[in-house]
């Protein structure tokens, strides 16, 4: 792909994307996580806290495409990368991990996404920061990719989202959608429109009960299953839920001598969309998620996301599912 002066991209066109057709699509930003991790204790306004180490290491939507890709999918990552130092980390990131890169617009103008992550082994807080880039239409991009999945790391929501989603269905793409810190509810415009073309949904607990407004977490699960075919919760450490066709199932978390939790959450959804792809059954497909959760705890950011050949060793560390 090229640019012209003005910093505007030049992007794949449809006669080619017949050669680039991958099994999953993953959409979304890429981000330099600055991860400061052995924190002595929370972090306040008008304190100091020194970390006992730090890491620059790649994230975002990154997360997701390189766990699904070490999991042995082929992966098209759609994202921005600009002249900044952050771009060409993650970029030098992706290519060491053999990710395709018919998905990537190289813009001529800095293209800074970072996130610096305060990281405890119960928890991590956050703060971002991104350069504005207009996205390349949603739509397009599906029918281009006519992947068998989408990946959106947070919940996206719009008439454009909207759309593209039926453009997804229509293709045949099943859409699995995490949900993140972003400030929306119900209520807000086309959310449960966008939550009922969504094949599979995965907030973390906060994230359920803060988008319905529920009184409880299982209240809030109960809104969501009404809502979307299947929904996935993770509770950290205490484990996970997931329920299909009125079908619910628990898990426990695995135990595990956590370093870092930053990229959790997106292993936890590789784990569970690479078992769902091979028809794998809802109990399995939770298992799998926990395992590659825990995996992900084990290390700083998603350095220790599993391979094909580590999975084994993790799922046979994952408790037995139950119905509830």
């Amino acid at each position: 792909m090229g640019t012209d002066p003005a910093g505007r991209v030049d992007t794949p066109t449809s006669s080619n994307s017949g050669r680039y057709r991958g099994e999953v699509l993953v959409v979304g930003a890429y981000f330099a996580d600055l991860v400061f991790h052995g924190l002595s204790r929370p972090v306040r306004p008008g304190t100091e806290v020194f970390a006992r180490g730090f890491e620059m290491l790649p994230g975002g939507a990154f997360t997701p495409a390189m766990a699904l890709r070490r999991l042995g999918h082929d992966v098209v990552w759609s994202t921005d990368f600009g002249t900044d130092l952050f771009s060409a980390q993650v970029l030098a990131a992706t290519r060491a991990e053999g990710l395709d890169d018919t998905g990537f617009r190289f813009h001529t103008v800095p293209v800074r996404s970072v996130t610096a992550a305060l990281s405890s082994p119960a928890d991590r807080a956050m703060v971002s920061y991104q350069d504005p880039v207009a996205p390349y239409p949603l739509a397009m991009l599906l029918r281009e990719h006519r992947t068998r999945a989408v990946v959106f790391p947070q919940l996206e929501y719009g008439e454009g989202v909207h759309a593209a989603l039926q453009v997804a269905h229509r293709l045949g793409t099943q859409v699995f959608m995490d949900c993140q810190d972003v400030p929306c509810t119900l209520d807000t415009p086309t959310v449960r429109d966008i939550l009922a073309q969504v094949d599979i949904f995965a907030p973390n607990a906060d994230e359920a009960v803060r988008l319905t407004g529920a009184t409880s977490l299982d209240v809030a699960v109960d809104i969501l299953a009404r809502l979307v075919n299947t929904v996935v919760v993770k509770r950290g450490n205490s484990g996970a839920i997931a329920v299909r066709d009125g079908r619910r199932c628990e898990i426990d978390a695995v135990p595990v001598d956590v370093v870092d939790t930053t990229a959790a959450g997106d292993c936890f959804n590789a784990g569970f969309l690479h078992a769902h792809l091979a028809g794998q059954s809802l109990p399995d497909c939770l298992a799998t998620a926990v395992a590659c959760g825990a995996a992900a705890t084990t290390a700083l950011g998603s350095s220790a996301a599993p391979d094909l050949t580590e999975l084994p060793a993790w799922l046979a560390r994952v408790p037995h599912a139950r119905d509830v």
